[in-house]
C-alpha cells in the first residue's frame, strides 16, 4: 500500500487522489513534493557521507527547483540545531557529522526531521522503529507523536507492534493479502485491547 501511494507501484484499479486530484501515474519525484516516508532501515533516507547539516539542508530543498547558487548552509545552522535538540538523543552535538558515523537511532531520528522539514501533506512511516533497541524506538516514537499532532500531520505507519498500534493514532487499519480486514477508529479504537487484535491473525 505504501509503494503504491509513494508511486514505486503503480495501482492495477482504482486511484490515488491527493486533494481530490489523480496521481495514481505520477512519478515518485513528482509526489515529493507533498509526500515525505521514513523507512525501516535507518541507511535508507540520507546521504552517508554528508553531515548531518548537509542532510537537512538537502531536505530543505525537497520538491523545489534548484540552480546553480550557494548553499547558505552556515545561515541555516541554527535553525538545524534548534530542529536535532527536539530529538533530545545528542543529535545537536553532531550537525557536522557524516550521517555514516552516527548510531542507528540517531540516524533514525535524522531521516525523520528530514521527512518532516518541510510539513508533508503525507508522511509514510514504514516500521520506522523496527530496527532500534526498545528505548531508542520508544523514544523515537513519542517525538514521532508530538511531532505529528503539534503539525497536525496526515500520517500512515506500518507497525507490527501491537501496542502502538493501539497507543498511538486514531485510526487502526489491519490487512491481509491486500485486504482491509479491520478498520475501526476514535472511540471503538480505544476500547481494543490487544488480545482482539491478536485474534484476527489466528487461522
Amino acid at each position: 500500500m505504501f509503494n503504491t501511494i509513494s508511486g514505486d507501484i503503480s495501482p492495477d484499479a482504482g486511484q490515488v487522489l491527493h486533494y481530490g486530484q489523480d496521481i495514481s501515474h505520477d512519478s515518485v519525484e513528482k509526489r515529493t513534493k507533498f509526500l515525505s516516508r521514513v523507512f525501516q532501515d535507518p541507511k535508507m533516507g540520507t546521504a552517508p557521507r554528508m553531515s548531518v547539516a548537509e542532510n537537512l539542508l538537502l531536505a530543505a530543498k525537497r520538491g523545489k527547483r534548484r540552480g546553480l547558487r550557494f548553499r547558505n548552509l552556515r545561515s541555516n545552522k541554527e535553525h538545524f540545531q534548534k530542529l536535532a535538540t527536539s530529538m533530545g538523543n545528542g543529535l545537536a552535538q553532531r550537525l557536522d557529522t557524516p550521517t555514516e558515523n552516527l548510531s542507528g537511532g540517531q540516524r533514525q531520528a535524522l531521516s525523520f526531521l528530514m521527512a518532516t522539514l518541510n510539513r508533508p501533506d503525507i508522511l509514510l512511516l514504514d516500521e520506522h522503529t523496527a530496527a532500534l533497541d526498545p528505548k531508542t524506538s520508544a523514544g523515537l516514537m513519542e517525538q514521532t507523536s508530538q511531532t505529528v499532532a503539534e503539525q497536525k500531520l496526515t500520517c500512515l505507519m506500518i507497525t507490527h507492534h501491537m501496542e502502538d498500534a493501539l497507543k498511538y493514532g486514531n485510526r487502526l487499519l489491519v490487512l491481509h493479502d491486500g485486504q482491509i480486514t479491520l478498520d475501526v477508529r476514535d472511540a471503538d479504537k480505544d476500547k481494543m485491547t490487544i488480545q482482539q487484535i491478536m485474534e484476527l491473525f489466528v487461522d
